[in-house]
């Protein structure tokens, strides 16, 4: 187990002066060594922030200090904070018809479908195909934009669109930018703001940056292998072909000050934030992933809303958003609180979410300790 301090980032002496309760967050931080020390996960490492500050950093198990973790898609928050910059900048508007912007995505329907539902997971293109190696080449992803087809009307119903949606946005940004994704992400967000987030590793570094997705055995495992699953990601030419809501990679305490970042940096308005965070749908998801839990959706990221919703911790606030990502991992930021945090591993089952209990008991007791630590 180590403590680590991220590149030009200080941890907090007193978490009590930023109204922390230190034995809240011991209580928090010996729940998260469990999982390694006493449980299945290989490594994990875990952050909170408060007031644009680091409160706790640190990796436990086998991985070095300086490794950043595969997101899957608690990246979605991140490619949500480059879409909201644009909002901000007066580029982009919620009610932005796409093929607008991508000409190229008008066929078959979809000429009619907006931003808004893109980013609610309610365009009626949930599953759309692009896959390796075709994601490769931008082309080919925009030949492959104008053969989609709708599985629903848009706007009729929510459906989690895995990875569709994200390059459509992927794309916005490249339009309105004249910067791929990748390097807007490096250029404008995370070299400002000095965090290692990084969308695209190349295969020669993955092993000596990347904390790399280990399967752990689990025989009494019924479920059935997910084709998004960490797996997917574990291949060292999938992980650098930028896919943009699964494999964006970065440290704990990067997602952690990113949240903070969001607030108080100054490179978003707060209007901006505001019209991302704000709840733009409410209701049950019909994909095979969510079960009969209704969420509460902002602009690509989950919101906690009222009574709750999934991937935010109970113990937050109403306003408190983020998202979780295969197998178990977690990341929000309670506003009210000004408390943000990240929670990642690289231990998965072969299925690829662990959605046994002990994995649902996992997420869940971490996210709502997380989620209680002001006193």
């Amino acid at each position: 187990m180590t403590t680590i301090t991220p590149p030009g980032r200080t941890i907090a002496v007193d978490p009590a002066a930023l109204g922390i309760d230190p034995h809240r967050l011991d209580v928090l931080a010996r729940r998260i060594r469990l999982e390694v020390e006493h449980g299945p996960l290989p490594s994990v490492q875990w952050a909170v922030a408060k007031d644009n500050q680091l409160i706790a950093f640190e990796t436990v198990g086998a991985a070095t200090d300086d490794q950043r973790y595969i997101l899957q898609s608690v990246s979605r928050p991140i490619l949500a904070g480059a879409i909201w910059k644009l909002i901000g900048e007066g580029l982009l508007t919620p009610a932005t018809v796409i093929a607008d912007v991508i000409p190229e995505f008008a066929p078959n329907g979809k000429a009619v479908i907006t931003l808004e539902q893109v980013m609610t997971h309610t365009a009626g293109f949930p599953m759309a195909p692009l896959g390796y190696p075709k994601m490769l080449d931008r082309s080919a992803r925009l030949e492959a934009f104008s053969r989609w087809r709708l599985t629903y009307e848009p706007g009729d119903h929510m459906d989690f669109h895995l990875t569709s949606a994200a390059w459509v946005l992927s794309e916005l940004v490249e339009r309105l930018t004249g910067m791929a994704l990748p390097e807007y992400l490096r250029i404008v967000i995370a070299e400002p703001l000095g965090l290692t987030i990084k969308l695209g590793v190349p295969i020669e570094l993955q092993s000596a940056t990347v904390a790399m997705p280990i399967a752990f055995d689990r025989t009494s495992d019924e479920q059935q292998v997910d084709p998004w699953g960490p797996w997917f990601t574990a291949r060292p030419e999938v992980l650098a072909a930028c896919e943009p809501s699964h494999s964006i990679v970065a440290t704990a305490a990067d997602v952690a000050l990113y949240f903070q970042a969001l607030h108080h940096s100054g490179l978003w308005s707060a209007d901006a934030i505001d019209t991302g965070t704000r709840e733009w749908f409410t209701g049950k998801s019909h994909d095979t992933y969510s079960g009969d839990e209704v969420f509460h959706l902002g602009l690509f990221v989950c919101r906690a809303g009222d009574p709750g919703s999934p991937y935010i911790p109970a113990t937050a606030s109403p306003s408190t958003y983020g998202m979780g990502g295969a197998p178990c991992q977690i990341s929000f930021m309670d506003p009210e609180t000004g408390v943000s945090f990240c929670f990642v591993t690289n231990g998965y089952p072969v299925a690829g979410y662990d959605h046994s209990r002990a994995g649902a008991n996992r997420t869940r007791l971490i996210a709502n300790l997380a989620g209680d630590l002001v006193a």
